[in-house]
This record gives C-alpha cells, sequence and structure tokens, in this order.
C-alpha cells in the first residue's frame, strides 16, 4: 500500500505492506504510522534539500512484503517485553549501485519513532553527496562512512531532536488512528470453507491469505494472466474489481508494489462467490508468486529511459510456463524484469532478475539470479553473457529446469541456488 507518493522524482515516497492491517502476522497496524511520516516529510524544509529519489518503507511483521531493506530508510514495528518499537535499517536501494540497508538501529521506543526518522534524515542532508547526482542517495553516505559511523552521528543528533519537541502528542496518534479504524467485522462469521470445487480450492491455497479477523481472509487478485501485460486491466475488469471491493470488502481494495491487487478484508463465505465473478471477468488467475506472476517495467515500449524491451519478454515467459501444474511443481520463484539500470522492476531483487541493456544499439538481456526482497534480503548476481529476446526466455526456461533437476525436498528455486551456487547453473544455461 503506497501511503503517499510525489509526481515526478519520488522525493517522498512511504509506503507498506499491501497486507497492512489486515495480515494475522504483524504486531500492529503500520498505517497510522505512515501516514504520521506522511504528514511530518509534507512540506518538511529538511525534505526540500533532498536530492532524487528518497523512499520510506514501514512494516509491521517478520515477513517481508514490501522490500523493506530495499528503501533508503527502512523501518519494522517490533515488540519488545510488551513494549512498541521500531527498527531503524538505512541506506538501502536498488538502481546502478543496488545495497542492502544495514540495521542502524534495534529498537527505537515508538514514542520517538518521528524523532529519530528525523535524525536519520538530518545526518544525510548534512553529508550527503551533492556533486554528482548518481551518488546523491543516503546509501553512497552509508557506504562510504560505515553503517556504525553512520548510527553514531545519528544517535547524536537524535539526542539533539528530542529537544525539540516535534514528536506528536497521544490525541494527534489517536486522531491518525481514528483514520485507520478496523471495519465492522462481523464477530460471528464462519471459517468454514467448501473446497469441493478443485479449481476454487487451488485459487484458495494460492491466492488467498490469513486475516487476523476469525472468519476472514485476504484476497490477491493476480493481474498476470498467461501472454498479458503484467499488471494490466480492462476499463471493465476494473470496475468489477471495484464492484467486489463495494460488495465484499468493505468498500477497500488496494494495490500492490508487485503490480496485483488485494481485497483485504473478505469474509470466507464470500470468498467463493468473490472468486466466481473473478473468474467471470478473466482474473482469478491461481498464480501469485509463482513464475507467471511477474514484475516488469513499461520497458522500451512506454518508457523515454528505457533501453530494452520489458513487456514482451514478461509474455513469451509466461507462455513458456503455461502449464499451470509445472508452476506449482516450480512452486515459489518472483521473476523480475527492468527495462534499464534503474531497476524499476526491481530485478535485483528476483529470484530470477532480468535486465535489459543496450549492446551498439540492439536490445539485449542480462540474468541475474539469487535476489529477494524479502526477509531474506540479498542482490541478484549476474550469471554470465547476455542473450537476445528469444535467447532470454530459453535461459529462464534451462535455469528453472536445472532447479527442478537438482532441488532438495521442500526447497524453493532461490534456496537451491544458495546451496549450490551458481555454477550448476552457468553450465544449464551456457553449455
Amino acid at each position: 500500500m503506497h501511503a503517499f507518493q510525489t509526481s515526478g522524482n519520488c522525493i517522498r515516497n512511504i509506503s507498506s505492506d499491501q497486507w497492512a492491517g489486515a495480515a494475522a502476522d504483524e504486531v500492529a497496524d503500520p498505517r497510522p504510522w505512515a501516514e504520521l511520516l506522511r504528514q511530518w516529510s509534507t512540506l518538511h524544509p529538511e525534505f526540500s534539500y533532498l536530492p532524487r529519489k528518497f523512499k520510506i518503507c514501514l512494516i509491521a511483521s517478520d515477513e517481508d512484503r514490501a522490500a523493506m531493506r530495499l528503501h533508503d530508510i527502512g523501518i519494522q514495528l517490533v515488540e519488545r517485553d510488551g513494549k512498541l518499537g521500531a527498527a531503524f535499517y538505512v541506506g538501502g536501494g536498488m538502481g546502478r549501485t543496488p545495497m542492502i540497508a544495514p540495521l542502524i538501529k534495534d529498537f527505537v521506543p515508538i514514542e520517538d519513532y518521528l524523532s529519530y526518522s528525523e535524525a536519520c534524515l538530518r545526518v544525510y542532508n548534512r553529508y550527503g553527496r551533492r556533486d554528482n547526482i548518481y551518488k546523491a542517495r543516503i546509501k553512497i553516505l552509508v557506504h562510504e562512512i560505515g553503517a556504525e559511523e553512520y548510527a553514531r552521528q545519528v544517535e547524536e543528533e537524535f539526542a539533539h531532536v528530542k529537544t525539540l519537541g516535534i514528536d506528536p502528542p497521544l490525541a494527534e496518534l489517536e486522531r491518525i488512528s481514528a483514520m485507520f479504524a478496523p471495519p465492522a467485522f462481523e464477530a460471528s462469521a464462519s471459517d468454514e470453507l467448501d473446497r469441493s470445487d478443485p479449481d476454487f480450492a487451488v485459487w484458495v491455497d494460492q491466492n488467498v491469505k490469513p486475516h487476523k479477523q476469525a472468519g476472514y481472509s485476504i484476497v490477491n487478485i493476480a493481474l498476470k494472466p498467461i501472454g498479458g501485460i503484467p499488471g494490466d486491466a480492462t476499463s471493465a475488469q476494473i470496475d468489477v474489481m471495484a464492484d467486489l471491493a463495494e460488495r465484499y470488502s468493505f468498500d477497500e481494495l488496494r494495490v500492490t508494489h508487485a503490480q496485483n491487487i488485494v481485497l483485504p478484508h473478505v469474509a470466507k463465505r464470500d470468498l467463493y462467490a468473490v472468486w466466481s465473478a473473478l473468474n467471470d471477468a478473466d482474473l482469478a488467475n491461481a498464480n501469485l508468486d509463482l513464475i507467471s506472476d511477474i514484475i516488469a517495467c513499461p520497458g522500451l515500449d512506454y518508457c523515454s529511459l528505457a533501453n530494452a524491451r520489458s513487456i514482451p519478454i514478461a509474455q513469451k515467459i509466461a507462455t513458456r510456463f503455461a502449464d499451470a501444474e509445472r508452476q506449482r511443481d516450480v512452486g515459489e520463484l518472483k521473476l523480475k524484469i527492468s527495462g534499464c539500470i534503474n531497476a524499476c522492476g526491481h530485478h535485483h531483487a528476483g529470484h530470477i532478475g532480468i535486465l535489459g541493456v543496450d549492446k551498439k544499439g540492439v536490445e539485449n538481456y542480462q540474468l541475474t539470479l539469487g535476489g529477494s526482497g524479502a526477509e531474506d534480503v540479498s542482490v541478484g548476481k549476474i550469471l554470465g553473457p547476455g542473450f537476445d529476446e528469444d535467447g532470454i526466455v530459453d535461459a529462464v526456461e534451462k535455469a528453472v529446469e536445472k532447479y527442478r533437476n537438482i532441488r532438495e525436498p521442500g526447497e524453493r528455486f532461490l534456496d537451491t541456488y544458495r546451496r549450490v551456487g551458481a555454477e550448476p547453473f552457468k553450465e544449464a544455461v551456457y553449455g
């Protein structure tokens, strides 16, 4: 869920988990705290001095569903001895120099949350690079002076910021929290679910997630039809999703960073009706987190910055893996495609990532393996020389088939890659 985003360069882009406020594993609803950050940062003089992009991410569970450590500032709401607080990770980012944000502070009392955020920002504004547009990011500062020194300076600045009294009073927090009050759930909603329809059962297993409220579920609508444009929907399909949100999800739906849609509050008794309506509208793709659930930037078809097309590559890969049983046998596999080094398709964080580059005027595609935007965060590594459009599709299939041949029971693609390393995949892909 995006709480705030500016136009043009994303000076302040504050995001949180798309299941925020509904997921069963959250220690608190992160949305009021994201809104507090939004209000704090709007027209803030420190933010007016920031160069290029600056992204803040907020989550509230151990499972990271928002690539928190690949943001400029990543914040995780945590509990310690029954007290709510926040862990701060600073200095992440993708683009031409992908970096994973190191832990700066493992626990900040929640009443100091805003002051500590300001201290992190002030240290960057004081020492961040302004002489080179490619190095004008907080990740460069943290990398150059080291996480330990950055953390020391933040602590020093935090001691000063606390004297300024910028943390909001309890009444303000209550006012903001009221905007995110939970809907009027039915206390007696049943947890029973009729799974007699096999297609419905497959969709439930793949796309429906646990809700913190008994009798309810989180429905993920995967906008990734085989051969379609990832994240695309017709006007008629948008109307269907809006109608379903109004009727079955307390008039709420959310757009995810994975280019899908979430109905966050659906009673289990209504799941079959929701699935039936989605199925009639060609929206019941049971492929969440499978290889055809591809994240792709607009690429050269729409973006003036791109070096190569992304959409046709995604379409060809999804078509190559069109068989649903084969996809489920492969299991969780995050495939992400960017049309240039700016990494809008998050290719660095893909179990399999594809980067489009310009090679002497010809579109060329590099293959990376081993990335993750989850709590086991990692940056993918380039496997070897690039490929043309058809070659990259073949390379992906060869890598996947190698995984299927050498995996151990229960291993995801990412787990197998981390266990055996790149060499078996290089041999499979390059012969």
